[in-house]
């Protein structure tokens, strides 16, 4: 439903987005995850036709994005990070203004609005400014007016940035219940926990999607690689271990290190250089996405 091939741009010397190629299915939530100016937003705005490709090509539900973009628009929904609501329009004024502008009927869109308001629970604010909404209802408002059109595909960018932890769960609820229906849906998203909850993730590292797949599999092909060590002075146990040969990164975590090791290094190689004993850790999401940054980091230096 949604599809990038070798998808490429460059702003000046900058490449923001390179040789990106990703798929995401009927019905899956794909996240994509990355720091900031990883190229996240711009690769969205590609696969939007928001930007032209210096190369490579974007489909959405089969169509090319650059040859055929009416098509695209009718069966896309994309949500950008501030979503273009009118602060002086009710709930109720914003739906019928973006149902108008995608063309929806006045009693389809009536129809459609008082679901979408159930689903999530913004029935009750209908006649309330948006002005007046807070962050999380401001949010269900954006992706209320983006799906008034019945889209196939769904993109959006870093939906819950900045909302308070309540109303990033009852967004996800939401995302879930319309994947379920068979909807496409890719998001970026800084919060590692919001990917753990999609059944496929990937991280991009300065415009390269450094690793795709399911979280659970990124972990154990990780897993081998990362350690624990524990230190009572842990700023000269971190010194100690970066100087050692195989150690890629350690970083502090609690009362501890997280040490991430190279593919071929040898851990009681390296706590005996180090002095410093390693025990075996099982990552998380966050330890392999660190320890793939810095893997890819070594590489390009």
């Amino acid at each position: 439903m949604i599809r990038a091939e070798n998808l490429s741009r460059r702003f000046g010397a900058v490449q923001a987005v390179e040789s990106l190629t990703l798929e995401v299915r009927p019905g899956e939530i794909f996240a994509l995850v990355g720091p900031d100016g990883a190229g996240k937003t711009t690769a969205l705005r590609l696969l939007a036709g928001l930007l032209d490709a210096d190369g490579g090509r974007a489909e959405i539900c089969g169509f090319d994005v650059a040859k055929q973009p009416d098509a695209v628009k009718d069966r896309m929904g994309y949500m950008a990070q501030r979503f273009g609501l009118y602060q002086d329009l009710t709930v109720d004024e914003n739906i019928e203004f973006f149902g108008e502008l995608f063309g929806t009927g006045p009693q389809e869109r009536e129809q459609l609005a008082a679901q979408l308001l159930e689903m999530t629970r913004m029935a009750e604010f209908r006649r309330r400014r948006a002005g007046q909404l807070s962050g999380g209802m401001k949010q269900k408002l954006a992706l209320i007016c983006t799906l008034l059109h019945r889209p196939q595909a769904l993109l959006l960018d870093e939906p819950t940035c900045g909302v308070d932890p309540l109303s990033r769960r009852d967004f996800w609820r939401i995302l879930e219940r319309l994947a379920a229906e068979g909807m496409a849906v890719l998001v970026s998203t800084a919060y590692l926990d919001e990917a753990e909850r999609c059944p496929r993730a990937g991280l991009m590292h300065r415009g390269r999607l450094v690793w795709s797949g399911p979280p659970a599999e990124i972990r154990n092909r990780i897993a081998p690689t990362c350690f624990r060590a524990a230190a009572a002075d842990r700023r000269a146990a971190r010194a100690r271990l970066l100087a050692t040969p195989g150690v890629m990164a350690a970083e502090p975590a609690g009362d501890a290190l997280h040490v991430y090791l190279e593919e071929d290094a040898r851990p009681e190689a390296v706590a005996e250089k180090s002095g410093i004993g390693l025990e075996p850790l099982e990552p998380s999401l966050e330890d392999a996405f660190i320890a793939l940054i810095r893997r890819e980091e070594r590489r390009a230096a």
